[in-house]
């Protein structure tokens, strides 16, 4: 039996949809090793094409897509779950134009909107994404991006939202908000690709329907996350496009690509962007 590394962030809805896969719940053609790290560490993994399968972010496909294939299951993305700006009390968007800031990675698609939209041109300073909001808080920077559960906990820090980069998104596009995707390497082949996918798909649909089961594994990994954050978590950003990309997931992905070659300076591959079959 094939045996290959995988690896997901520690997030809510990344072990929500890979519970019964990386727990034996399902049958599978093959056999995984279980690799859990903040996106931003996925991302650099997937960049030196080290790690077999990996959930990234879709804006890291830019130096990974000569390497790698997305699968239309187990990614992240939709509407109103897009990472957002917060600062603290009074603070304005006009007078953060050229002002310090955090952000939860260089490669990730929170960072890559931040440059699309334009409204920031100054120095950027990468965090791990649960030290951004502790940060702008204490004044190490004047504002942050936030992504994940900071969606729903900045207020608890003192902070205010300032904008919605993913609103923006929906807004120019009317397409979902692509945050992250399965990428699969390309040597692995195709037969592997859609088994993988396949199994996701597998692994979602038993843990929608054995939701309390998951809970405990879930928790385990979330942290110091409560109850309720754990479950908006999960809603927000575990939907329909979790199962299955569909036409608008697949031009979402590929529209923030193009633009993301474009600031690049480099063009995009000729390649296969998702599995087919």
């Amino acid at each position: 039996m094939q045996r290959f590394e995988l690896g997901i962030s520690p997030c809510p809805n990344d072990t929500y949809i890979f519970y019964a896969l990386a727990n034996g719940k399902i049958d599978m053609p093959f056999s995984v090793d279980l690799f859990m790290a903040d996106v931003e560490q996925l991302n650099a993994r997937a960049r030196k094409a080290d790690i077999a399968a990996t959930k990234l972010s879709v804006a890291a496909m830019v130096d990974a897509l000569d390497n790698y294939i997305l699968l239309r299951a187990g990614g992240a993305l939709g509407y109103g779950c897009g990472p957002i700006m917060v600062a603290r009390e009074n603070a304005c968007v006009s007078s953060l134009a050229d002002a310090r800031i955090a952000i939860p990675g260089r490669m990730t698609t929170a960072n890559m909107l931040l440059s699309l939209h334009g409204v920031h041109k100054g120095e950027r300073v990468e965090m791990v994404f649960d030290e951004v909001m502790p940060a702008v808080a204490r004044g190490d920077v004047a504002a942050g991006v936030v992504i994940h559960e900071g969606r729903f906990t900045y207020a608890g820090y003192g902070l205010e939202k300032l904008f919605d980069l993913g609103k923006w998104w929906e807004d120019t596009t009317t397409l979902p908000i692509p945050l992250g995707a399965i990428a699969v390497r390309r040597d692995l082949g195709m037969e592997t690709a859609l088994a993988l996918e396949d199994a996701i798909q597998r692994s979602l649909a038993f843990v929608q329907t054995h939701p309390t089961e998951a809970r405990q594994w879930i928790k385990q990994h979330a942290q110091e996350m409560d109850d309720t954050v754990i479950d908006q978590h999960i809603a927000t950003f575990v939907n329909n496009f979790s199962m299955e990309l569909g036409q608008a997931g697949q031009d979402a992905i590929r529209i923030l690509l193009e633009k993301a070659f474009e600031i690049a300076g480099r063009p995009m591959p000729e390649l296969p962007l998702f599995v087919e079959g």
